[in-house]
């Protein structure tokens, strides 16, 4: 792509930018600072990340028409703003619901579309190396909130839950909105598939293919067992490992680790050889991982062990996903398009807690997430992509237009 723009500053703002956004994962850290200071219940608490996710994932399906119409630089320092005053005014909220309200549907939609139209624009700008630019720059998204949650952790302590709600949203401000000023729209040329041109998909073409929901199932499952770890990961250990509560959290680090390693690795892996081969690799391990989890008795070593896995292919998969979404449906929509397959994500952070809550307990939830990866992991070995070469396919209707030429007698 010739246009004069040095496109690693824009992989630059884009990281900087994704710091900033994943520092929504340390949501944890403040529930029980806010049942301590307002008498809530953690438990009612701990439902605002369920909140943010939600409206993050919804955000998504407005990122690529808001980019449209604002463009990139513009659209991510609105969302940085809006993110930052979210969090700000959480630390004057003493209504359960108006942190719901703030940190949950303001936080979370801000964080959406920044974080689709960021990394759908950074992977445009590398077309030839869209698994590693997709790795490095969501790596950057789990950075943030491994970083982050030290940074709070140390605030929550020594200044209060009030204070560190102000702190952390002029931090995500500045990081934003910082990162946001290296950002430049990607110009596209008509996108190429080993040199052969392919089709753009719009949202309803898309929609109108079978793969979209293959995608759509694949991309669900492999959420749901990434986030339902996250989400029970020090409590699972203490319950079938049989593990101290400071044991225990040390899983929590463990998560944050493998799951920013595995978005790099796989990333960069996944330009080198087939993409969805990787997902359905990364599937048949955690339906392996959680199957252990739920049937084994379990040790220190073997708990942490199965945890890293799934931690680690959870990053890997939704970091190679939006490569995927391109591969099949073509650059030039696929903020809009990866923004439909991405409400698998919002799904995904909602179903492993309904599918707990249905069966009781976590050994019946890690089956039935088993038996999901099983069948995503074969949709994803036999799904094919819709596309077909706009070159090859002009060639074929051209070769069957000619005039059959006369027989010589």
């Amino acid at each position: 792509m010739k246009t004069g723009t040095n496109r690693w500053l824009i992989v630059l703002g884009t990281i900087i930018t994704q710091i900033g956004l994943g520092t929504i994962y340390t949501w944890s850290l403040f529930n029980q600072p806010l049942a301590d200071a307002y008498g809530w219940s953690a438990s009612s608490v701990a439902i605002t990340f369920s909140i943010t996710s939600f409206a993050l994932a919804v955000a998504t399906l407005f990122g690529g028409k808001l980019q449209d119409k604002l463009g990139i630089k513009k659209l991510v320092i609105f969302a940085g703003i809006l993110l930052g005053a979210g969090l700000i005014l959480s630390s004057f909220a003493t209504s359960l619901w108006l942190i719901y309200l703030l940190a949950g549907v303001v936080v979370g939609f801000a964080n959406g579309i920044a974080y689709i139209t960021t990394l759908s624009n950074v992977i445009k700008w590398f077309p030839e190396k869209k698994g590693l630019i997709s790795g490095i720059s969501v790596g950057a998204f789990g950075t943030g909130s491994l970083v982050f949650k030290y940074i709070n952790q140390a605030l929550l302590s020594s200044a209060g839950v009030q204070s560190t709600f102000l702190i952390w949203g002029i931090a995500a401000i500045i990081l934003i909105c910082g990162g946001a000023f290296f950002l430049k729209d990607a110009i596209l040329p008509q996108e190429t598939t080993n040199g052969a041109a392919t089709k753009d998909f719009s949202i309803k073409e898309m929609l109108h293919t079978k793969q979209a929901y293959i995608l759509f199932v694949i991309f669900l499952t492999a959420c749901m067992s990434g986030l339902y770890l996250i989400g029970i990961v020090k409590d699972a250990g203490m319950e079938l490992a049989g593990l101290s509560a400071a044991t225990a959290a040390n899983a929590v680090a463990v998560v944050a680790i493998c799951n920013t390693t595995g978005r790099v690795v796989l990333g960069a892996l996944s330009d080198k050889v087939e993409r969805l081969y990787l997902v359905a690799a990364g599937l048949l391990v955690t339906a392996g991982a959680v199957g252990v989890l739920s049937m084994v008795e379990l040790s220190t070593t073997l708990f942490f062990v199965c945890v890293a896995a799934i931690a680690f292919f959870f990053g890997g998969n939704i970091t190679v996903f939006p490569a995927i979404v391109a591969d099949y449906f073509g650059l030039r929509n696929q903020s809009k398009n990866y923004g439909v397959i991405y409400q698998g994500f919002g799904i995904g952070a909602l179903g492993g807690s309904f599918i707990a809550s249905l069966l009781g307990g976590f050994q019946p939830t890690f089956v039935a997430i088993a038996v999901l990866c099983v069948i995503s992991f074969f949709l994803a070995v036999t799904v094919r992509s819709p596309q077909q070469p706009v070159a090859a396919k002009k060639n074929n209707e051209r070769r069957h237009s000619r005039p059959v030429p006369s027989q010589q007698h």
